[in-house]
């Protein structure tokens, strides 16, 4: 079976799920290793960023597989340097042509990592940059990450490229404080790119309310299916019934594995499941990376348990 892909406002098409080289890879060669077990397990789309140092090994997994990159879809991001100092406007083109000599490749989508990645004020002046680059041909898509409904703003006035996706923590307990800024995504045709959409299970201290929802929804169709099915996948499933794309970070060959069966699986949620999964996260606000998203956006006062 093919890989389910969402349509970005640009025309072009992205993967729904890829593998991301953020956390879980230790060092050079073992993100190559795991970078070409993504690809031959049936992961077409590699997450990476100029923060995470590892561009060159997505290249080189790509070309060790022996695959024609057009099939497999890639995103890197315009980061900070290790001291967090915003990148100058006038090496924004030098470090994104860093990234592609990295690379070996224009990527098919480049994001600027964080609102705070240009000095304060430089925001909509980066952005034009981006769109510049693009009409050039030296980016494909392009788009934005932890970008809160103000940044979204400041660059969505006169644009003349909006953002293709914008990529940041989002899970069923982060949707209550991100209500106002899923309003703009949706107004403008903005998809997110998910990353830590596995927090409700793997970094909440207990799980919170949607622990047995999620091993009910699990229970049910392992019974249904003849097969286990675990709340993780019932929750991957969730977060591919937004229309939102997930960055899976793992470094275990197993879970990576499990992963491409669950990009090429058919979705198994009901109507009802997925509605009380939301409604449940709802009522809870955690959010495991806080950095960007809490700051100046207030959270609603709910509980984190």
């Amino acid at each position: 079976m093919s890989i389910h892909t969402y349509q970005l406002l640009d025309g072009t098409s992205i993967p729904w799920l890829a593998w991301g080289t953020g956390t879980g890879v230790k060092g050079s060669e073992d993100t190559i290793e795991k970078g070409m077990l993504a690809i031959k397990s049936g992961i077409n789309h590699i997450d990476t960023a100029q923060l995470y140092k590892t561009e060159s090994e997505t290249g080189e997994a790509i070309r060790r597989c022996a695959v024609d990159k057009d099939q497999v879809y890639v995103t890197s991001k315009l980061s900070w340097d290790q001291e967090g100092k915003p990148v100058p406007l006038d090496e924004v083109r030098a470090r994104v042509e860093g990234s592609i000599k990295r690379l070996g490749f224009i990527p098919d989508l480049f994001l600027i990592h964080n609102p705070f990645v240009p000095a304060p004020g430089e925001l909509r002046a980066m952005w034009k940059i981006f769109e510049d680059l693009k009409d050039e041909g030296r980016l494909k898509s392009i788009g934005v990450s932890n970008f809160r409904p103000q940044d979204l703003e400041v660059i969505l006035t006169g644009t003349k490229h909006k953002p293709a996706v914008n990529q940041l923590e989002f899970h069923p307990y982060t949707l209550a404080h991100l209500t106002p800024l899923l309003a703009l995504h949706e107004k403008h045709g903005i998809i997110i790119q998910s990353y830590g959409s596995l927090s409700p299970i793997l970094r909440h201290p207990t799980g919170g309310p949607l622990k047995p929802v999620l091993e009910k929804v699990a229970a049910r169709l392992s019974q249904e299916k003849g097969k286990p099915i675990d709340a993780t996948s019932v929750l991957i499933f969730w977060i591919r019934a937004q229309n939102v794309v997930l960055v899976g970070a793992s470094g275990y060959p197993q879970r990576i594995e499990g992963l491409a069966e669950l990009a090429k699986s058919p979705q198994l949620l009901t109507d009802s499941d997925i509605a009380e999964i939301s409604d449940v996260g709802k009522t809870i606000h955690f959010r495991f990376y806080k950095e960007h998203m809490s700051v100046d956006f207030p959270v609603p006062q709910l509980p984190s348990q």
